[in-house]
């Protein structure tokens, strides 16, 4: 019998060839003034387009949304024809690709705005470190988004979208986790606003679903949202007592929304002790029990574990970061038994080819 990662999947209209998900990760080879993805990009999508879906690395909506140096944006024209050349590259191997569209709130740095502030949910500095032209570069306190200024972030949401389709794209995914946009919003230590935005869990929560809703009036059902609830980010922007509550929330209410799928990352580290001590071993079952649509879970799977969680019915979808790296014929490589090979971590973000697309195939 087929193993279970293999078999295929009808995500909506679109169907895909097996449940193995390339997993977005920043690369930084967008290394051009103009932050436009290169033929290089589409050389590197297209090496791994065996995956079921390919989502790709988080990329910025709008100017003010940039916070790490090289990474691409998708609201020019340039960075759409750049897009274009990736997903032309990836449908001609009879891929699926959906781009993740990120901003970065307050996880950015006057550096990328000329000197302006970055903007965030409240004026409270998130305390990172964002990597800039100088290097790791600590965050400061941002301005806080004026209530115009969030209706123009849900327009640029809705361009970026719009964008994505003109540059063939699948679908989109909403980067919604680790200390991002939305995450700072969610979270009562870096949104103490006390307008509509702010003080309880669904005020929290509405800018999430409001882009949600104009995401789908672009995309219809080829939207995802990618969440992170038990990430213990450096700073602020960690689990706290309103986390439970708050991701329970919304579960429940993305059942209302028909999206194409939610991707969640599980616990990187040993919960016990924590505030969300009571996921610990029942991460994606909670949340399965909760949603009931279809469901991506990433958490450092392996070929075994992966197989092991969709037969278990407690995700339909197995997202792979790391191993996709070194490994652009993964799907492959489970198929016949391959050994992986090992990722370069010195060349992650170094930019060129090396460690990048320089990896060879097992199998061809």
């Amino acid at each position: 019998m087929k193993q279970a990662l293999l078999t295929t999947f009808e995500l909506g209209d679109l169907k895909l060839k097996n449940r193995i998900v390339m997993a977005p990760m920043t690369r930084a080879r967008a290394t051009n003034a103009e932050l436009a993805p290169t033929a290089l990009m589409a050389t590197y999508y297209k090496q791994r387009a065996s995956a079921g879906l390919i989502i790709t690395e988080g990329t910025w909506i709008s100017p003010r949304a940039v916070g790490y140096i090289n990474v691409p944006g998708i609201y020019s024209e340039k960075q759409i024809a750049g897009w274009r050349l990736v997903t032309e590259a990836v449908h001609s191997r009879d891929g699926k690709i959906f781009l993740q569209i990120a901003h970065s709130g307050a996880a950015s740095h006057p550096d990328f705005f000329g000197g302006e502030l970055p903007l965030g949910p409240s004026a409270i500095n998130p305390q990172l470190q964002v990597f800039a032209a100088g290097g790791f570069t600590e965050t400061v306190t941002p301005a806080a988004f004026t209530i115009e200024e969030i209706k123009q972030t849900v327009q640029d949401y809705m361009q970026a979208a719009q964008n994505a389709k003109a540059a063939g794209f699948d679908g989109v995914e909403l980067h919604a986790q680790i200390f991002t946009l939305i995450p700072q919003f969610l979270s009562s230590a870096t949104n103490h606003r006390t307008d509509e935005y702010g003080g309880s869990i669904e005020n929290r929560a509405r800018l999430l679903f409001e882009i949600l809703d104009i995401l789908k009036t672009v995309c219809g059902k080829h939207v995802g949202v990618k969440f992170t609830p038990t990430a213990f980010n450096p700073g602020l922007l960690k689990p706290n007592e309103f986390t439970i509550d708050t991701y329970d929330y919304i579960m429940k209410k993305l059942n209302d929304y028909d999206l194409g799928y939610v991707h969640l990352v599980g616990p990187a580290i040993d919960l016990k002790g924590t505030v969300v001590e009571s996921l610990q071993d029942n991460f994606f079952e909670h949340y399965r029990n909760i949603y009931k649509g279809t469901l991506m879970a990433s958490l450092g799977f392996t070929q075994q574990t992966g197989n092991a969680i969709i037969e278990d019915r407690q995700a339909d979808l197995i997202s792979f970061g790391v191993p996709f790296i070194a490994n652009p014929d993964l799907p492959e490589r489970f198929e016949h038994a391959i050994p992986l090979a090992e990722a370069d971590t010195n060349s992650y973000y170094m930019g060129g080819e090396k460690g990048y697309t320089d990896y060879p195939p097992a199998t061809s």
